[in-house]
């Protein structure tokens, strides 16, 4: 028992403002503060998207996802496979009439006349900055024979991407039950797309200027404020239709790791995507995990100047690995188990496969390191 009331006096203030200080103490800010392996845990935002992913660009490691496999309406990022069809043509600067069928298309146009001669790249542009369904139109009908053996072209490709969940029937993204996907196979489609550098120059332009006679629509300004507002936004494509809600596939790139993030029926499409990749940002970083030419493996040679020749990768591998963590990496090797000489440096002699905690991640090619030449026998 406290006699002197000075100490009691105290003594009660202190409990006071103890049990204040706890109350003020939102829950989430807790648990948002508890140290993982000394850094601080951040988790995921909450967003307004239906279904939404983000993926690491050169390894596909998968970083957040919502209803990821979920059946959704792709709208205008449709338009993605049907720009990345048109520039894999290799005819971007060859000079076409529009066909009649492109004129007055439903949606957003780029005001295309029937007759009119203008450029495969200006209408990939207008398809990809300005969403022209007439671009998209009149590209599937100048890239192949008809628009109905295009759209099977388009659902060939991503199916050759692994985009398994994914069904298109017109080359726009204009609603029809028929045609959907999902935000993993968006995801896969968007990876595969920007590997091409064409197609991420153009997704990634903030504006274009066509070539096209005084009083047309020349002046085309990206839609998609990725490109303009998120530090580091890349591209890539912006959509909507009422039935399928507001669509967004988004690329950034920051301290030497690219994004790509997804979201679909997403009311507030840009906030989602901007908070999504700073989650990713924040909490994953690349990793050095081999450095570049570094001699993995010994393989035999048979007639050979030497009886083996070094394996290893020609440019550092790295990975996106959550920041604090230790993450359970194996290696699998898919190599020969003896060639035959001669064997030149640089030449690919297999893969190695990455697995983080037992999951497939990607695979990375190998190369020999040396030349090895042949002998008479």
């Amino acid at each position: 028992m406290i006699n002197n009331p000075y100490l009691r006096l105290f003594t009660a203030f202190a409990i006071f403002f103890i049990i204040a200080a706890c109350l003020l103490v939102p829950p989430e800010s807790f648990a948002e503060s508890q140290p993982l392996n000394g850094v601080p845990r951040v988790l995921p935002p909450d967003v307004s998207a239906q279904s939404a992913i983000v993926i690491e660009q050169v390894t596909g490691k998968i970083l957040y996802e919502k209803n990821g496999r979920q059946k959704v309406y792709p709208a205008s990022t449709t338009k993605i496979v049907t720009a990345l069809l048109a520039i894999e043509s290799g005819s971007l600067d060859r000079v076409f009439p529009v066909p009649g069928s492109a004129v007055g298309v439903e949606g957003s146009s780029i005001y295309l006349a029937a007759g009119e001669k203008i450029s495969l790249r200006d209408l990939v542009y207008g398809l990809m900055l300005r969403s022209g369904n007439d671009a998209a139109k009149a590209i599937s009908c100048l890239i192949d024979r008809s628009t109905e053996a295009f759209v099977q072209k388009m659902n060939e490709r991503v199916r050759s991407m692994g985009a398994m969940d994914t069904h298109f029937v017109n080359p726009s993204g204009l609603f029809d039950e028929n045609h959907y996907t999902t935000a993993y196979d968006m995801a896969i489609i968007a990876r595969e797309a920007m590997k091409n550098h064409e197609f991420k120059a153009i997704a990634g332009a903030k504006s274009w200027v066509a070539d096209r006679e005084e009083g047309k629509y020349r002046h085309f300004y990206n839609k998609n404020k990725v490109v303009f507002e998120y530090s580091g936004g890349t591209g890539i494509k912006i959509g909507y239709t009422k039935r399928s809600g507001r669509t967004l596939v988004a690329s950034s790139e920051r301290n030497g790791m690219e994004l790509i993030c997804v979201v679909m029926n997403a009311p507030n499409w840009f906030n989602d995507s901007y908070k999504l990749m700073d989650y990713a940002f924040e909490c994953f970083e690349m990793s050095k995990i081999i450095e570049g030419q570094r001699v993995l493996k010994a393989i035999p040679v048979n007639s050979g100047n030497k009886d083996h020749v070094f394996v290893g990768p020609k440019d550092p591998i790295m990975l996106p690995l959550r920041k604090g963590v230790t993450e359970k990496l194996e290696v699998v090797y898919r190599l020969p188990t003896n060639v035959r000489a001669p064997v030149r440096r640089w030449q690919e002699a297999g893969t190695l496969e990455l697995y983080v905690s037992g999951e497939y991640l990607c695979s990375h090619p190998l190369y020999y390191l040396e030349d090895i030449d042949g002998v008479a026998m």
